[in-house]
């Protein structure tokens, strides 16, 4: 008994250092490096100059599949990526479990649901997950044009799987966008995301 007890201790510390945010909502954005569906490989700071939004998805997912049944996601996706907004989706599962996609899978998931984000990205392994504090699927981070995190939580604020509750939900995504371009404050910069939990 004595043995298995430090064991569940540091199981239990690593699930709390992964349920807490990992950078602070105004502090420098981790750089990584990740590739995409198409074999692309993608920096983040190559990007610094414009925002960049980071949503955590798992299509098997009810909550993501909430967000992309009826073209909810996808127009966030366009109205944002039309401004100049780089949209990078993060697949962390690993493989066998839910929501793990091959390069083709990812491809051709893509064209059918009509995503309009700039690239999906392969995290196997967690480790981007691990440096962002990523927890759920969706968790959405935003990254000005500075490099500093501006926006990390939910997508809106209605945590369910029902479509019908989008309509009535504050996109806190596009909110933290409008108020972040236009130079004022983000009324809601951290917020608690909802979703499945992401399959390390």
């Amino acid at each position: 008994m004595g043995m298995k007890i430090p064991t569940l201790l540091i199981a239990l510390l690593a699930f709390i250092s992964i349920g807490h945010a990992a950078v602070d909502t105004g502090s420098s954005a981790p750089d990584f490096t990740l590739t995409d569906t198409a074999g692309v490989t993608h920096k983040l700071s190559d990007y610094k100059g414009k925002f960049v939004v980071l949503e955590w998805t798992n299509h098997q997912c009810p909550f993501v599949v909430k967000h992309y049944s009826n073209g909810d996601m996808q127009a966030t996706q366009k109205l944002l990526t039309e401004d100049g907004v780089i949209w990078l989706q993060v697949v962390t599962s690993e493989k066998g479990k839910q929501g793990y996609l091959t390069n083709e899978e990812g491809e051709a998931l893509r064209s059918e649901k009509g995503m309009h984000s700039t690239a999906m990205l392969f995290d196997t392994g967690g480790k981007v997950a691990r440096m962002y504090g990523a927890r759920t699927t969706p968790h959405m981070f935003m990254v000005n044009p500075e490099g500093l995190l501006v926006y990390q939580g939910a997508i809106d604020s209605i945590k369910s799987t029902r479509v019908k509750d989008i309509s009535t939900a504050t996109n806190y995504v596009k909110a933290a966008y409008q108020s972040a371009k236009a130079g004022e404050p983000i009324a809601e910069a951290t917020t608690t995301p909802y979703g499945c939990g992401v399959k390390y």
